[in-house]
């Protein structure tokens, strides 16, 4: 269950981070359709340094998602410090407006 909870952890720390800063609309979740809905009504180009981390984000998460059920291995471990540095270099995208 720690893994779990490690995984929503990180996806709500991404959300603060983007939420921080005032917005037409917030961030309300990682998906695709959330990302898209997200970048759309505020304006956010899907070429964007901020756009491009999200997706990349995103797509980590989903891994540890689908790992979460198993042992963790070096590979989750690896995963999971990479959607800690992701989540660092969106909350300074988000303060430059990248």
């Amino acid at each position: 269950m720690t893994e779990f909870n490690n995984r929503i952890a990180a996806q709500r720390d991404i959300l603060v981070a983007v939420n921080e800063a005032p917005w037409n609309e917030e961030l309300f979740g990682m998906s695709s359709g959330a990302l898209e809905r997200w970048m759309r009504r505020n304006g956010v180009e899907a070429t964007s340094t901020l756009a491009l981390l999200l997706v990349d984000a995103a797509s980590r998460l989903f891994f540890l998602a689908n790992k979460s059920q198993e042992q963790i291995t070096d590979e989750y471990k690896l995963r999971s410090l990479e959607v800690a540095e992701l989540t660092r270099l969106i909350g300074n995208a988000v303060k430059l407006r990248e």
